[in-house]
Formats: C-alpha cells, structure tokens, sequence
C-alpha cells in the first residue's frame, strides 16, 4: 500500500476505468436515450389515471414535484458518477464510504427494487393487451387487475424474453434502443397534441370539487403511490451503466439529470392533457377519485386495463387507441428489458463488494454478468405471484427504491472529507453541495412517508431478510470482508426512524384500514422526516470510514478490474 498521497495521486487511473471486462458500448446519446427509455416505460400509461384518482387537477403539481426531487437526487450521483464510473454504482458507492455493512443494506434494497421492474413492466404489457386478450387478467373486488394462471404464465416467458436479449450483450439493443426512444417520445408527443385539440375542457381544472379536491395529502400522495416517482427513476441508467459509457465526464451529468427534465415536461404535458380530455360524464359520477371506474368505451375497453386507450376509443379516435395498444407492448418492453440488464449489474456489483456470492460477478464473453441476470428471472417471477397487478406493485417499487437511491447524498458529503483531492469531472459547487444533498435525502425520506404504512411494512420485511441472509453469507462464505459494522450502523437508525414514522403517519388514510396510528398529519409527517434527515446525516458522516481506508478500498477494486475474467 502507497503513503496516502501517492496513492489519492493514482485515483485518475480508477476513474477512467471499471472492470475491462465490461464493454464501452454507450455514447451521449445512447446513455442518455437508455435512461430516457427506462423513464418512458408503463407510468406514462397509468400514471396520468392514477395520479388525477388521488390528486385531481393537481395532479399536474404533483408531476412537478416529482421532477424537482429526482433533479436533485440525480445532482448528487452525477458527481459521483463521474468520479466512480462503474456499472452498478447505486450499489458499489455505500462501499466506499461506509464499508460492507451499509453497502450490503443499500445494494440489497437496490437489487430488489430494481428485480421488479422488469415484471411491473411486463404486467403492463399484459394489462393493457387484456382489453384485446380478455383471458389474461380479470378485476378484484377493489377493481384492481390481477393476471389470471394463463396470463402469469404470458408474463413469465415475457421475463424470460428480456432475459435472453440481454444474454447477448448491449452493443446491438444500444442502436435498437435509440429508435425505441424515438417511437416513444413520438407517441407520447402526439397524445398530448391529440387530447389538447379534439377534447380538451378546461372547465375540468375548476369544477367538480376545484383545482385540488383531495389538497395536500392528495398531491404528495400521488407523487409517491401513483406511478409518478416510479416513472422517473430511469434517471439512473447513468450510474449503473458508467462503466460502459467511454466519457463518463460528460455522459453522466448529461443522462442523470437530463432525462428527469426531458421526461418531467412532457409528463406535465400528459397529465394537463389528460385532465382536459377525461369523459365529463365519468368523473360527474363520483369525482375524481373513481373516474377510472366510470368511463369505458363499450364492454371490450375499460379504463383499468389501459386509460389512455380508453379515452381514444371514448373520443372515437380509433386510430390512437391502436397506436396506444401498439406502444403499450414498445414502452414498458423497452424499459422491462433494459432494468433486466441493470439488476444483474447490482447483484454484479455487490459480488464484486465481497458481500454477496461471488459467483455473482461472472460474466460471459459479451461481457454479461450471465450469473446475475438468471438470479433476476428466477425472483422476477415470484412478484408475479404477491403482486398479481400493476398498481399492487408499483407502490412497492417505489419505496424500494428510492430509498436505494438515499445512500447517494450521504456518499457525496462523506467523500469531499474521505477524498478531497480525488478527480472529479463533475463537481457540486462549494455553495450548493450540502444543500443539494440535505435536500435530496430529505426528498427521499418524504417520498417513503408519502408511500404508506400498508406498503411501507412489507420494504422492511424484506429488509429483515436480507439481512438474515447477510448472515448466512457471513457464516458459510469461505471468504468474506470485514463488515465494519462500526461505520454502517447509522442505517439501522435509518430504517427504524422510518418505519416510526409511517407507522405514525396518516399514508394511506385511516378509512383505508392499513394499520397505521395516523398520529402524524401531513405536516407533522414532514417535520418528523426533516428531523430524521439532519440525524441521519450527521451519524453517517461521523460514522464514515477514514480517507486511508477508503483508497484502500479503491486500489483493491482497481485490481479486481485487472484481473482475468473469472
């Protein structure tokens, strides 16, 4: 081991690369149009429907909040992300600055959360072709779509498809994935265009109980619970994949925070458009919160299976609901296949963090953690299982993983006092960091406690697993690294503090029956997360591990990547 500044002074070496045995196959475009088509997957299908059921008018506010706050979650990973550029990094930065503790915590909460996206977007890919395939799924008690035996036996080959794309490799659905993009922003383009002009009634932002019926509670509510955080959170194919992008200095900063801006506008776009363009006769019958229920375009179209559809057949614009049902398989298809890729890179960087089986980090001659990806079909087909429909899981989805991405702010801060001369090719200003930081876990926090004790209670069960099988590993693994308990302990604080609080909280309401106290209203629910935030922060950066340790881990990591293929 070099003295301390010798080796800070190599860290450029460490930058520049991750494993070579990964392939540099994303440029500008191709990085940016990867995040842009995992944001553009199924929330833009159902995310306008749910998010006016919950909001109303103001679901538009919502959409907006929802871009704020993965604008500012995205600034702090690109800073990172340029400084560490490798593939898996959500889960590989916790390691760096805190040890395999912490590291272990994150990257299993960002590996599960990312192993059911790719079966969420295969449950709208079903969901919608259930208005011309009546036999895949049919409606609950609460009308929410469930797949029938046929229909889940659909969705596994679907998953298995995905699987078997990205087995081959990323060099060729790079170049389709560009034109994929560019179908979708068309299509998404020419729904708002078509809505504002052949339905749009402005009388929907005021009348029928004004502008925000369901007020506060409503609007935070739907950025957590409506698809809205879910359809941003593609932001981060810029951190996953910047082991694979040849500039990673002007790519990344580029992808993080660029496609959350692109995206969020015409999600804005969408939702005032679908607003304008919703049947006055369905949301008259019960208001906004059961709009979705009373519209269909005869027996064959209901609004559960596919709204947007439905609202194109209402106007009768056939020619746009077949384009819709078209790009219900395109949309969540593109994305299904390319988080299939990024969750075998998490289970590929938490192999490489010693923390997990290494057999995790095999990769085949394409340069594919082949390993990792048939671990994401095996537990991608059991969500299909306790989560039969899209709006059953994609609140789950959620809070997993936004709460992967909290470990970043925390990370960025740590490593300004760890590594202060390391290269960075994207840098915070002095002025902005800490504010950008505490207010991007804060995001974090608040978006959790907007998700809801009925959802929030089974994230930390299966949290507690993980770590039941953290020390299994730890117990049989023949080798394994130190846990450094010592400088990762401020997560259980973490988790804990945020269980209270939705326990206390009023998410979802208490005529919903989840269990929750509901002692904590909206603003009592805020002032709790703030808290939580500042105490958390302080006990991670005190709890950091020191600068000597931290290019130890690095150098360690740097002769991984040297090494042969195993």
């Amino acid at each position: 081991m070099n003295k301390a500044g010798t080796t800070e002074q190599l860290s450029p070496a460490v930058v520049a690369g991750d494993d070579k045995r990964l392939k540099k196959h994303f440029g500008p475009i191709g990085l940016l149009f990867t995040a842009v088509g995992s944001i553009i997957g199924s929330g833009w299908l159902f995310g306008a429907l749910n998010a006016a059921q919950l909001a109303g008018p103001a679901a538009i506010v919502s959409w907006g909040i929802g871009a704020v706050m993965f604008v500012l979650i995205g600034m702090t990973y690109a800073e990172l992300g340029t400084m560490f550029p490798h593939s898996g990094g959500v889960a590989r930065f916790p390691h760096y600055s805190f040890g395999s503790f912490a590291s272990f915590s994150m990257g299993w909460v960002t590996w599960i959360a990312a192993a059911a996206v790719s079966p969420i977007e295969v449950l709208a890919v079903v969901q919608y072709a259930t208005n011309y395939l009546p036999w895949l799924e049919t409606l609950d008690a609460d009308r929410n779509a469930v797949l029938t035996p046929a229909g889940t036996g659909i969705s596994i080959l679907l998953l298995a498809f995905f699987v078997l794309v990205n087995f081959f490799g990323v060099r060729w659905f790079a170049r389709i994935n560009n034109v994929l993009v560019w179908w979708k922003l068309a299509v998404i383009a020419l729904v708002i265009v078509v809505f504002l002009v052949t339905a749009f009634h402005p009388g929907h932002f005021s009348d029928y109980g004004g502008f925000a019926p369901y007020g506060t509670h409503g609007i935070f509510s739907a950025v957590a619970s409506a698809g809205i955080a879910f359809s941003f959170f593609g932001f981060r194919q810029g951190v996953e994949l910047a082991g694979e992008t040849a500039n990673p200095k002007r790519n990344v900063p580029l992808t993080l925070i660029g496609s959350v801006v692109l995206t969020g506008i015409l999600y804005v776009l969408l939702q005032i458009a679908f607003i304008g363009a919703a049947p006055s006769d369905a949301i008259g019958k019960q208001g906004w919160e059961h709009v979705g229920a009373n519209f269909t375009a005869g027996s064959d179209v209901l609004a559960t299976f596919g709204p947007l559809a439905a609202i194109s057949s209402v106007l009768g614009i056939g020619w746009l609901a077949t384009l819709l049902y078209a790009d219900a398989i395109v949309s969540p298809g593109d994305t299904g296949l390319i988080y299939t890729g990024v969750t075998a890179r998490i289970s590929y960087a938490m192999g490489r963090n010693g923390n997990a089986p290494s057999g995790l980090a095999k990769v085949n001659s394409a340069g594919v953690p082949w390993v990792s990806l048939f671990l994401a079909f095996v537990v991608g087909c059991f969500f299909f299982l306790p989560f039969p429909g899209w709006n059953k899981l994609v609140s789950f989805v959620t809070n997993s993983t936004v709460l992967s991405f909290g470990s970043g702010p925390l990370v960025l801060l740590a490593m300004r006092s760890q590594l202060p001369s390391h290269a960075r090719p994207f840098r915070l200003g002095r002025g902005c960091t800490w504010a950008v930081a505490f207010l991007a876990l804060f995001s974090t926090n608040l978006i959790i406690y907007w998700t809801g004790w009925d959802t929030n209670w089974k994230l930390f069960v299966v949290i507690a697993f993980g770590y039941l099988l953290l020390a299994l590993h730890q117990a049989f693994a023949k080798t394994s690294p130190k846990l450094d308990f010592r400088h990762g302990w401020w997560v259980l604080v973490w988790f804990a503090g945020l269980a209270v609080i939705s326990y206390l909280g009023t998410y979802p309401e208490a005529s919903k029956h989840a269990g929750n106290l509901g002692v904590l209203d909206f603003s009592l629910g805020a002032v709790a997360s703030l808290v939580l935030t500042a105490a958390v922060m302080a006990l991670a950066l005190r709890s950091a591990l020191p600068g000597e340790r931290v290019r130890e881990i690095l150098a360690e990591r740097r002769e991984a990547d040297e090494s042969p293929a195993a």
